[in-house]
């Protein structure tokens, strides 16, 4: 394995390029369970028959874990949004298709949204009061079984040199509400900066998939907090503070 050509550095990770191949090396001490479960998330998604890069292996590299896949050569979403931006209302149309084609499958052995999230909701830094509040709304939500991504941005869309778009990066993938997913990536936006991006992303979201706009900002305080365990001090303020337009009763 040659690990001579980086892809991209993200948090607690490195992509290599070798040959035909994806190598993500996970820093050192990052949890097996973590890298297992995201190489099945992959492997499972697979069976949907979404456009996206195989597992080939699980394997050690200098004594870090990683996920070796196919190298899907293409640009990502977002690198292109920058050299274009004259299209981007173009582009975000698309990066809502492929996401509602994404919510149209199902993966029975997913983990459940749910699950997840009212787990990260109790380990978060916020009172008692409001994590009950949260914990009551989010069982108070619709149950759905749609593939949900977790993290989808246009960073996570590789547009192939045929034009296929291929989604990576299954770590935070769950079965669950498709406007969960969406209030996710509408707040992945604000994160980014780019808040008439979220606005845009959001109207398209609701026009292309029949939504209330009011049902996916219901979810914006329970998505933030569940969110608002990771990353770091400065994503984690941002976070909470969504979860202020909570409406007690």
């Amino acid at each position: 394995m040659k690990l001579e050509k980086i892809v991209a550095v993200r948090n607690n990770k490195t992509i290599y390029r070798d040959g035909d191949k994806c190598v993500k090396v996970f820093s050192e001490g990052f949890s097996k369970s973590d890298v297992l479960n995201e190489a099945l998330n992959q492997a499972r998604i697979e069976g949907t028959g979404l456009s996206i890069p195989k597992v080939l292996e699980v394997t050690t590299v200098e004594g870090k874990w990683a996920i070796v896949s196919e190298f899907i050569k293409g640009k990502t979403l977002a690198r292109i949004m920058e050299e274009d931006p004259d299209k981007k209302d173009e582009y975000l149309e698309l990066l809502v298709d492929i996401q509602l084609e994404m919510h149209g499958k199902t993966c029975p052995h997913l983990n459940k949204l749910k699950d997840k999230m009212n787990r990260k909701i109790s380990e978060s830094t916020l009172d008692a009061t409001t994590r009950y509040d949260l914990h009551t709304r989010l069982e108070g939500m619709p149950k759905h079984n749609k593939v949900c991504h977790g993290d989808f941005n246009p960073s996570n869309i590789i547009i192939a040199e045929d034009g296929t778009p291929y989604i990576i990066d299954w770590s935070h993938a769950t079965q669950g509400n498709a406007s969960a997913d969406a209030a996710r990536t509408y707040l992945l936006f604000w994160l980014n900066g780019d808040i008439e991006g979220a606005k845009k992303y959001l109207d398209i979201f609701c026009q292309k998939s029949n939504t209330a706009k009011q049902y996916v900002q219901k979810w914006m305080p329970i998505v933030a907090a569940s969110q608002s365990v990771k990353g770091n001090e400065h994503e984690r303020e941002f976070l909470l503070s969504w979860v202020d337009v909570v409406d007690y009763e």
